[in-house]
């Protein structure tokens, strides 16, 4: 039973790094319909832009995580915004050459990161609290999933209320319906839309940091890697939907460590027969909208 308890437990911390990268993924193509691989660059720069400033504090205390956390998600929307306003907004409504742009960004970004800080994982020290485990149903829990999922459920709460109860949230709704009425009322479209990249690149730069946390090393590739199951969690919970992608993050990671545990490190490939069955079944995803 406990180690039951473990999987689901770290399964949704696992899920809860998922969302964090996901969130952004899908709020950029739910409001903008722009797919962004370069994605995981503003993940992996947030992470090193964070390990930095924590380091700076003191990488093992608690007010260097929180400086790191704050400075790698202003690094990862800083990234967004200057990708938005450089790349994406001259291709607007060319959706093939976004696709070649954001691909080409992705494969540069590597090579630049470990151009700069090598090509070898580095490990992180991390503060005491989240080197130890607690126990919950009997079973020894790491800290870092507890975090997670806390960030993981800040980060949703946050984003949803931004859209709905803020004027830049209605105007990127509205934007989103008829871009061509909210222009005629005098409003520049397009400052929202780069604030959605910047928010998108923040979720992605908090994730980056805490992905530090959970696995315990950075690395030029650790964004690369996260974004496969990112891209894999927006399609099975929507194209576009937040809600889908926190609902989804949660069944891709569980699934994941239940079989990588059960079924002998079977985990990405029963996920990958999971995204198959999801567009087989349901090609808008678990709570997409389905095409008129």
């Amino acid at each position: 039973m406990s180690t039951l308890v473990l999987l689901l437990v770290t399964g949704v911390g696992l899920g809860g790094l998922y969302f964090l990268v996901a969130s952004g993924l899908s709020l950029i193509y739910g409001l903008m319909g722009i797919l962004n691989f370069a994605h995981g660059s503003f993940l992996t720069l947030g992470a090193f832009a964070g390990l930095a400033a924590a380091g700076a504090v003191g990488q093992d205390t608690w007010g260097g995580l929180a400086f790191g956390l704050l400075v790698g998600a202003l690094t990862g929307a800083a990234a967004a915004a200057v990708t938005e306003l450089g790349l994406i907004r001259p291709l607007y409504e060319r959706h093939i050459e976004q696709v070649l742009v954001t691909v080409g960004l992705a494969l540069a970004t590597v090579a630049l990161f470990e151009g700069i800080w090598g090509p070898n994982p580095r490990t992180v020290r991390r503060t005491e609290w989240l080197t130890r485990t607690t126990e919950f149903l009997g079973a020894r829990i790491p800290n870092t999933a507890f975090l997670n999922i806390l960030a993981a459920a800040v980060v949703l709460g946050a984003i949803v209320a931004f859209l709905k109860y803020t004027r830049y949230g209605l105007i990127i709704r509205a934007g989103v319906e008829n871009r061509a009425m909210v222009t005629a009322l005098g409003i520049d479209v397009r400052k929202a839309f780069t604030l959605v990249f910047a928010v998108g690149g923040a979720a992605a730069g908090l994730g980056g940091v805490l992905a530090t946390q959970s696995l315990n090393y950075v690395s030029p590739h650790m964004g690369a890697s996260l974004l496969i199951f990112a891209f894999i969690v927006t399609v099975i919970g929507g194209m576009g939907s937040l809600p889908g992608a926190a609902v989804a993050s949660v069944v891709v990671a569980v699934l994941q460590q239940l079989a990588n545990y059960f079924l002998a490190n079977t985990g990405d490939f029963i996920v990958v027969l999971l995204l198959a069955l999801v567009l087989l079944v349901r090609p808008s995803g678990l709570m997409g909208r389905r095409a008129a």
